[in-house]
């Protein structure tokens, strides 16, 4: 079984996933604001028991790496490597960036229709800011880089989705009033529901089997941030 944390923002969540069955067995979603440190543990304590599952029984983790505050991805890393330690038998890792789970739900759906659209995801970074990065439809096992990540303010970020025009691009994230207002004249920009694109440990899960799958293991000692700043 694999055990998936996601604590890089504010939207915490964690999964219990089923490699065998490729099958989500338990999923916690929740607003925890700066509560990660208090609420992860008995998070991961909930969802096992709601998976009917131990930590014995968990033989794989990921997590994401960031982009994300600084406290919450550096939260979710190191609970991966005490549990990982703690375990008798090392278990299989994987670090995933925090946008590359936002967007692999909308890739396969973006490769559809008579033009092929580009998914952009994004997070907000605090102080009127954001970090993207753009995906296309056979992204979903791409891992994206500090280099390949954007960063500033919402016209900065309109900027980018500007230069896509006319291809169509769907916007996956939790916006804010900021980002809606200048999004709202770009005609080739889908702002997707807000609801819908939330971040959630299910797609951590299974986009972490496939990472596995496909041979794309890390080493849990050296799994490190995607920090778009200096802390």
């Amino acid at each position: 079984m694999l055990l998936a944390l996601d604590t890089a923002t504010a939207t915490a969540s964690v999964a219990v996933y089923d490699r065998q069955r490729r099958r989500l067995l338990s999923e916690i979603t929740w607003q925890a604001r700066r509560r990660h440190t208090q609420d992860l543990m008995p998070a991961v304590q909930q969802a096992l028991a709601y998976a009917g599952a131990g930590v014995e029984q968990i033989t794989a983790l990921a997590v994401t790496t960031g982009p994300g505050s600084f406290t919450g991805v550096r939260i979710g890393i190191s609970a991966v490597k005490g549990l990982g330690l703690g375990m008798a038998q090392t278990p299989q890792t994987v670090g995933v960036p925090t946008l590359s789970v936002t967007a692999a739900p909308w890739l396969d759906a973006a490769a559809g229709g008579a033009a092929p659209a580009a998914v952009c995801a994004f997070v907000q970074a605090g102080r009127g800011r954001y970090n993207w990065a753009f995906f296309d439809p056979g992204d979903l096992l791409r891992r994206p880089g500090r280099e390949e990540h954007g960063a500033g303010a919402a016209g900065e970020f309109c900027a980018a989705l500007a230069a896509f025009a006319p291809q169509p691009v769907w916007l996956a994230g939790e916006p804010d009033a900021a980002l809606e207002q200048e999004v709202a004249v770009l005609d080739h920009v889908c702002l997707l529901d807000g609801v819908s694109a939330l971040r959630r440990a299910g797609h951590l899960a299974r986009l972490a089997d496939r990472h596995l799958a496909a041979g794309n293991e890390d080493d849990l000692a050296g799994l490190q941030p995607l920090y778009l700043q200096n802390p």
